[in-house]
């Protein structure tokens, strides 16, 4: 019995030896495809050196040499660590257009003045006209906030945008964005392994809606979200906070812990003090059954209603770059008053 006890627990550590082992391979496989400096071909050959290694090590442990697996893995896999801690966010490289700035802010009294808001005039995503603004706001005017959710694959995944309204004025919506060089292009694999800086972009509706809607044949939806105003104040300000701490500290995006959805969900925490954890925020296309359920929408309509009421797709592209754009999209929406 105590010789099957034994071997037992042998294959039990060894097994979850070899686990570790390999699934510390396949992440330090990505993390040498996406970070490991040179040209392509030295990428590979990295990836290839790193797999064969984990391979090995999997197989000595299998042949009972399984403190010395154990003492390399720990030696190689510290190096990586090392290595992977040293790679640090910046500022300095060469953006692509629609991200070449972020948004900053300056708050003097009750007036803030967004510096680098974007108003491109989209014709495609290659041919568009280049606009950066300064465009100043007073917070006693804020009235409204809104959530748009545009969808282009499945219904779990979503980019959300929030937009601030002003009884005087245009909204002013705040993207959370990859901050992408001119030569990368989206990856959500990348997103986990430093492939992408992350930027806040304040922008013109008839931008930021309309690239999505009318330019890259996505699926849009308005929601209005119900907060007191100085919640809304709170959240207007924390983007600008955000916002000026990047050019300061830049920071890497992550597919999962640092997107649209995760960062206005700690903004937004700081504020009301609780807000529960749900699967909802990483699968940021259902963001607004978590939202609806929290209390943030107008409950005198089902969500599916709601979702109807704020199907603004065809309404934007109807809309175009007009002088009412904003109004245009939110006709038949209710207003929470």
């Amino acid at each position: 019995m105590a010789i099957r006890t034994a071997t037992l627990l042998r294959f039990a550590v060894t097994l979850l030896a070899a686990l570790i082992v390999g699934c510390a391979g396949v992440w330090g496989a990505f993390a040498l495809w996406y970070q490991a400096p040179g040209s392509q071909a030295l990428k590979t050959l990295c990836v290839l050196l790193w797999v064969g290694f984990s391979l090995f090590l999997v197989i000595i442990l299998w042949q009972g040499k399984t403190a010395v697996g154990i003492l390399a893995f720990t030696l190689a896999f510290g190096g990586l660590l090392t290595w992977w801690h040293g790679i640090e966010p910046s500022n300095d490289r060469v953006w692509a257009d629609d991200v070449a700035q972020i948004a900053t802010g300056e708050i003097e009294g009750n007036r803030v003045t967004l510096h680098h808001v974007r108003n491109f005039e989209w014709r495609s995503n290659t041919d568009y006209t280049q606009r950066w603004e300064t465009r100043s706001y007073e917070l006693d005017r804020l009235n409204s906030v809104d959530m748009i959710m545009s969808y282009w694959t499945v219904p779990a995944i979503a980019h959300m945008l929030i937009s601030f309204g002003f009884d005087d004025g245009e909204p002013v919506a705040f993207s959370v964005e990859i901050r992408r060089a001119k030569t990368e292009s989206f990856s959500e694999i990348g997103g986990f392994f430093k492939e992408f800086e992350l930027s806040i972009i304040a922008a013109d509706e008839r931008d930021v809606i309309h690239v999505r809607t009318n330019v890259r044949g996505e699926d849009a939806y308005l929601y209005r979200i119900h907060m007191p105003a100085s919640a809304m104040r709170s959240l207007f300000l924390a983007y600008v906070d955000e916002a000026n701490s990047l050019p300061r500290t830049p920071r890497f995006y992550n597919t999962i812990t640092v997107n649209c959805t995760t960062l206005v969900y700690h903004m937004m925490k700081r504020i009301v003090g609780y807000l529960p954890l749900s699967y909802r925020l990483i699968l940021s296309g259902y963001l607004p059954d978590y939202v609806y359920q929290v209390g943030g929408l107008d409950q005198r309509h089902t969500l599916e209603e709601l979702r109807t009421l704020g199907h603004i797709t065809e309404r934007a592209r109807i809309a175009g770059r007009s002088g009412t754009f904003s109004a245009d999209i939110r006709k038949g929406i209710p207003d929470l008053h």
